[in-house]
């Protein structure tokens, strides 16, 4: 979840991202349609008024991204978010051409900001989650750095959940057979910090960083980004407060 601007490191203002926006509510949907068009690089190729249709519309319109309402009817945004990434990961692996047939990147948008919609977001495989009542430059960066594969984090958010809830077991990182440096990149990630900064504090190259990120990822067993940053604090390699 974002409540201010991304980090350094995000996509160019002049990417070029296509977006799908999914709300029920009319006004609103116009509104970010609109707001969002005129933002630079993003172009909304289309719009849809609840969880079916959206999973619908981005199935023919393969958007970079689809900015998803949480509450909708038929199918609320959670569970689109899981149908979607579902049914278009297993198409990808029968045609066996999954860079023609990836997925589009969701970010959930919600009025509500609620713990449990960061947790089903983030199971359902979203990679990010905003907020309507941030102003729409915010809300384009998110999907600018969604659309370019880093994910939003928001440390606070991230730190409240896993609070809430009991740690996981000690074993799940070492299971994982994390080297050194990269459990001190996850503990990185884990303070919101971009592969930029990363490299910075490490006095690394990028493309290091890039290295370390995508096998913290496959040995995690990670969705995204977001989602290595919540094992990281479940299993206690990260405990709340933490801030590097």
């Amino acid at each position: 979840m974002i409540d201010s601007a991304p980090d350094a490191g995000a996509a160019p203002a002049d990417a070029s991202v296509t977006l799908l926006i999914a709300d029920d509510d009319a006004v609103t949907r116009s509104g970010l349609c609109l707001l969002l068009a005129a933002q630079p690089g993003i172009t909304v190729v289309g719009e849809a008024a609840d969880g079916v249709e959206a999973v619908e519309r981005a199935r023919l319109l393969r958007p970079d991204v689809v900015l998803m309402d949480v509450r909708m009817p038929r199918r609320n945004g959670i569970e689109a978010t899981r149908h979607l990434l579902a049914e278009q990961a297993e198409q990808a692996e029968q045609a066996e051409q999954a860079e023609q047939a990836a997925p589009p990147k969701v970010v959930v948008i919600t009025t509500f900001e609620n713990d449990d919609y960061v947790t089903a977001a983030l199971s359902a495989g979203a990679s990010g989650f905003v907020l309507k009542r941030l102003p729409v430059p915010q809300i384009a960066e998110a999907v600018r750095v969604v659309a370019a594969g880093d994910a939003i984090l928001f440390p606070s958010a991230l730190r409240r959940m896993v609070a809430a809830r009991p740690l996981g077991s000690a074993d799940a990182l070492p299971a994982a057979a994390l080297t050194g440096r990269e459990e001190e990149v996850l503990r990185l990630m884990a303070t919101g910090l971009s592969n930029p900064e990363i490299a910075e504090a490490l006095t690394v190259s990028l493309e290091t960083v890039k290295t370390h990120v995508g096998n913290v990822l496959t040995k995690l067993g990670a969705q995204n980004r977001t989602h290595a940053v919540v094992i990281a604090y479940e299993s206690g390699l990260v405990v709340p407060g933490f801030t590097g």
